[in-house]
Formats: C-alpha cells, structure tokens, sequence
C-alpha cells in the first residue's frame, strides 16, 4: 500500500512533522516515520496495519482541528492533498475541538496566505531557503501555537518576496495560493457588454498551450481556436498572443543594445535582460549593484499593453480610456507588475491569472 505523506518533499524537507507516513517496523516497539528513516536490508516493514491506520487517523484528525475545512468554498478543493487523505482514511466526524487562526493578511499582494489552513508542514520554509534561497517564511512561536509566517515579523509587502511561486506550488493546501482577479473581471462586466468599451484580451503561449487541462480536455481538443472562440463568447472584442508583444520586447532590447554598444563608456557591462518580472524582483532585491545592467524594456505583458492603448487606439479611433487590457497570465509576479506599471495613467490595467 502506498505511504501517504503531507510534508514530505525528496532532499529539501524530510522532518516528518506531519506524521503521517508512519509505519510498523518488526522489532521497534514505536511506529517510525518513513520519510526520515532508511531501508536496510532485512527490514519488515508493514504499511497497512490497524495500529497505522488507526495511528495515521488520529494524526490527519488533530491537523484537521486547526485546519479551516470549508472545502466547497477551496481554491483546492478536489486537488488537495490533506483532502484526498482524509478521504482515503473515511474520516466522517470530528472528534476533536476545532480552532483555527483568523486571516490577517494584506489583500493588496498577489500572494495570500490564509494561516486556517496552514498545516505547519514547512515546505513553503524549506522551497524557499534551499530552492530560491530568500528565506521569506519562518517558524514563530512555540507549541500549539506554532504557525509559519513572514520571517523577521515582516510583512510580506516588505520582504523580498521574488513572487516565484515556489512555495504556492508545494503547499499541499490552500495556505498559500495566488490572489484572485477573476472577480475583478466579472465586476467589470459592464465593458464586456458596453458598445461603448473595447476590450483586448492577450494571452500567454503558456496558457495557449496548456488552458485545456483544467477542464479536462485532451491536446486535441483544447486547441488555440477553441479558446479564442471561447473568449470572444465572454464578450472580449479582440483576442492576442503575447508572442506579437515578445518580438517587441525582442526588438527593443536588440535597438537598446545597440545604442549602449555606440556609447559603451557610458553604461555598465554585461546588458541583462528577462521577460520574467519575478526575475527582475530577485535581482533588484538581492543584487541591487547590477540594477544599472537591466535592460529599460518593459516585458512583454507590459509592452503590449502600451502598444494597445496607443497605436491599436488609433488604429480603432478610440480614445485609449476606451479600451480595456487583460492579460490571462500563468505567473504569479505578473501581477504585482500589472499593479504597480499600469499601462498608461489614464486607464490602468485589469488582469487576471490562469
């Protein structure tokens, strides 16, 4: 029988503190963790006694008594790890008191972190100490009333957050997830259906290439006309592929380059450059000495919304207040930089995240 684990990750976390790999091993009175012992030869182990499953029981049920379990309302509901090992253990009442922490956290940051579901299993700790090495979450306080939260008793708004996603990909529950736009976008309905408003929509070949899976869809089926039929339904006026915008940003690095190179004495060495502002962030926040290398492109998300709200304006003889800008993004740093580098003052953008 497989060895359920909540905590674990190969090389970067094997703590055991979730217990819940336990297992029976011939000749040890205790039940040993299996993430953190090792096999040799001989050894017996037994994975699905009673003494495990009763074991393994006990332990999800006192995580889930400080676990907020208001699934159907989850951002992972059916693609959560504690969720699907509740249900393999038939865990059907509660038999210890329930207490969760209440949600304290800025809704102004493209990460959230919701401490109620927070099961205390330190990945999000370990990802972002051995993987991106900013070591942006920490342990605080002591027994029963131990959480994870911003180390140094920060703000997450003032750490040096890269907004990688690291550790939004492996909580194995909703404690940290992305914020979400996709309200923003239906409170702005009334542009989808005002003749009046142009919206433009641009999508990532990422998202392109792989939106069929969230709903299931084969390659096939899930192709890029299908999606664009799909948006025009919604009501979007003008559909784009970010590609159009990243030959820009090529183009403009390639210009920008050249002029440094005719002025070499006057600009600092290697020229750097990345469509990626997560990238930007990291080095900004941990190699500010290089910030002067940076190429001044905007990424393409940024670039195609200029080029939306000037030439395509023109080019439709509207006023750029007219038109609305979306970008369906697969990264989480995008929208920290659609927040704070709108595309023009007069009409800043709105975007949501695949």
């Amino acid at each position: 029988m497989p060895v359920p684990t909540l905590c674990f990750l190969k090389d970067i976390n094997e703590i055991a503190a979730c217990r819940v790999c336990v297992v029976e091993v011939k000749g040890i009175e205790r039940l040993v963790t299996a993430c953190n012992n090792t096999v040799h030869e001989g050894m017996e182990v037994f994975t699905n006694t009673a003494r495990v499953r009763e074991a393994r029981k006990t332990n999800v049920e006192l995580i889930l008594s400080q676990h907020h379990t208001n699934c159907p309302t989850c951002i992972r509901s059916g693609n959560c790890t504690l969720q699907k090992i509740a249900n393999d253990l038939n865990l059907v009442t509660d038999r210890y008191k329930t207490e969760y922490a209440p949600v304290n956290w800025t809704q102004t940051f493209p990460l959230f972190k919701d401490a109620g579901k927070c099961i205390k299993c330190m990945r999000c700790v370990q990802i972002c100490d051995k993987i991106q090495g900013l070591g942006i979450w920490d342990v605080e306080k002591t027994g029963s009333r131990t959480n994870v939260d911003v180390s140094y008793s920060r703000e997450i708004k003032m750490s040096d957050c890269a907004l990688c996603g690291q550790c939004i990909t492996h909580c194995p529950t909703a404690a940290l997830q992305e914020r979400d736009d996709v309200s923003r976008i239906f409170e702005m309905s009334g542009d989808l259906n005002n003749p009046d408003k142009i919206t433009v929509v641009q999508i990532a070949p990422a998202v392109r290439a792989a939106w069929g899976e969230e709903f299931g869809l084969s390659r096939e089926y899930a192709t890029d006309k299908r999606l664009v039929a799909a948006l025009r339904r919604m009501g979007f006026d003008y559909i784009f592929d970010t590609n159009f915008s990243a030959d820009l940003t090529i183009m403009e690095e390639g210009t920008e380059f050249l002029e440094r190179l005719a002025h070499r004495d006057e600009h600092k060495w290697p020229m750097f450059t990345s469509c990626c502002p997560g990238w930007v962030r990291f080095l900004k926040s941990q190699y500010p000495d290089m910030v002067d290398n940076l190429s001044t492109a905007k990424s393409p998300q940024q670039m195609f919304g200029a080029v939306a709200k000037t030439y395509f304006a023109k080019k439709l003889g509207v006023s750029p207040e007219n038109i609305t800008c979306i970008s369906v993004m697969p990264c989480l740093a995008k929208k920290q930089e659609a927040d704070l580098r709108p595309c023009t003052q007069a009409a800043p953008r709105t975007w949501i995240m695949c």
